[in-house]
């Protein structure tokens, strides 16, 4: 059989495996090992699965994952992730929709100690959305708030995902981190407008413009020394490795430890079972990505063997689109995959295709492995999958519907395209600061 036309039918398999229910690293794995063994053999491809396995999961960049990973559950347990909305309301909470606006915000902080969405999406639903019920805010919005704000942590350093996409991409990891800090931001910036423009002209949905009592300047600013591990976390990843002191295994090692000294210093007695949960928690998520990836590295072979990755570069190159072009579509792309896959799954699939193709166009890499990031951080709270939905809805309130939350993420998923157009149009703001970077 024709290999082009073996990959064609391969990818078939998978889309067919998946809607089984068949676990994605397990699919990408069996169809790879499977189509290989059409090409050159049943011996030579366990042989191939094997080496490729390991070269990729014994990579040196990716004991970064599960530091992160530990990171985020050592700061949502140690009571890190309520100190900073306590803090942050004092700050904005007198505005318009302050109370979403500190929400925002404290998704954003905790991101720099929390590398995934999903984690930041289910503990400041747990934490934020009944205090903003309380005060007026609508189930909807105040859930959907939450689901939306964990899109953020994945952007802010450190992020999971773009140590993931480094790995795959062989693009540098510390860039990718670096490139992430300013489209979280600009995310947070929309987010929060979103609000106000709701609290103005939606007072149904917020009910009361303003969500604390006047605080003084002397307690805001004690606020923020409250939760200085925040700073000196971030300090140690950002300033690590922009400063280029650490590389992002080394600054996710020191952080880590860090964050456990710091928990043994102020909550000794908490912290056997506080440990012992985290560790287990890191294990089973760290897991589950180095199975995708581990599946995604067979499957990548079986496509390279195929030729199906060159011979579809060629195609769409002949097409001859501008870049911008080419990139708007395989954004919505990303976009329609996102409603059906995961962020880990959507990477380890399309990378050893699409990657090709954009490094054949001459497309700056860290900008499109923003932008990618930020499409796939869209499908994060895009129904029917939509994973930070699903966060926030596993700790919502009895009477929470998973519609409601749905319906409240609407506003935000809009603004997250609009964030997405802006990145593309204006790619500077991805990639002004990687280029200061001291370290690589």
């Amino acid at each position: 059989m024709d290999p082009t036309l073996l990959g064609f039918i391969g990818i078939a398999v998978l889309v067919v495996l998946l809607a089984l229910g068949v676990h994605i690293g397990v699919a990408l794995g069996l169809v790879g090992i499977m189509g290989t063994a059409m090409i050159v053999g049943f011996d030579g491809s366990v042989s191939s699965a094997v080496d490729s396995i390991y070269h990729k999961i014994a990579s040196f960049e990716l004991i970064t994952i599960p530091l992160f990973i530990l990171m985020g559950y050592l700061a949502s347990g140690g009571g890190i992730s309520k100190n900073v909305f306590i803090s942050l309301n004092h700050w904005v909470g007198g505005t318009k929709g302050g109370l979403g606006i500190s929400t925002v915000a404290s998704c954003t902080a905790f991101g720099t100690v929390c590398g995934s969405s999903l984690v930041t999406a289910s503990v400041f639903g747990s934490i934020c959305a009944p205090q903003m019920r309380k005060l007026g805010y609508n189930k909807r919005i105040a859930y959907g708030i939450c689901s939306a704000g964990g899109m953020i942590g994945m952007l802010i350093p450190p992020s999971i995902l773009m140590v993931v996409y480094g790995v795959l991409a062989g693009e540098s990891i510390g860039k990718l981190l670096i490139a992430g800090v300013t489209p979280g931001l600009l995310l947070m910036l929309l987010f929060s407008l979103t609000i106000v423009f709701i609290a103005k002209h939606r007072p149904n949905m917020i009910r009361h413009q303003k969500t604390s009592e006047k605080v003084s300047w002397g307690v805001k600013f004690k606020s923020l020394l409250k939760i200085w591990q925040i700073w000196f976390v971030a300090i140690v990843i950002f300033g690590g490795i922009f400063g280029g002191i650490f590389n992002p295994t080394e600054a996710a090692a020191v952080a880590s430890v860090d964050l456990i000294l710091l928990l043994l210093a102020t909550r000794f007695r908490e912290c056997l079972q506080l440990f012992k949960e985290a560790f287990w928690q890191t294990a089973s998520t760290s897991c589950m990505i180095f199975l995708v990836m581990g599946g995604a590295a067979v499957f990548s072979h079986f496509l390279v063997l195929s030729g199906i990755t060159e011979k579809l570069a060629s195609f769409i190159i002949g097409l001859e689109l501008s870049k911008l072009g080419l990139v708007w579509i395989l954004v919505i792309f990303y976009g329609i995959l996102g409603c059906f896959l995961d962020s880990i799954s959507m990477l380890s699939i399309t990378i050893p295709i699409l990657n090709p193709i954009i490094n054949a166009a001459g497309i700056d890499p860290i900008w499109y492995a923003v932008v990618v990031i930020m499409s796939i951080e869209a499908g994060l709270i895009t129904p029917p999958v939509g994973l930070n939905v699903y966060g926030a809805f596993a700790v919502a309130e009895e009477d929470v519907k998973l519609e409601d939350i749905f319906a409240g993420v609407l506003p935000f998923l809009i603004m997250s395209w609009v964030s997405i157009a802006i990145l593309i149009f204006f790619p500077p703001l991805s990639t002004f600061l990687p280029t200061f970077m001291l370290g690589k």
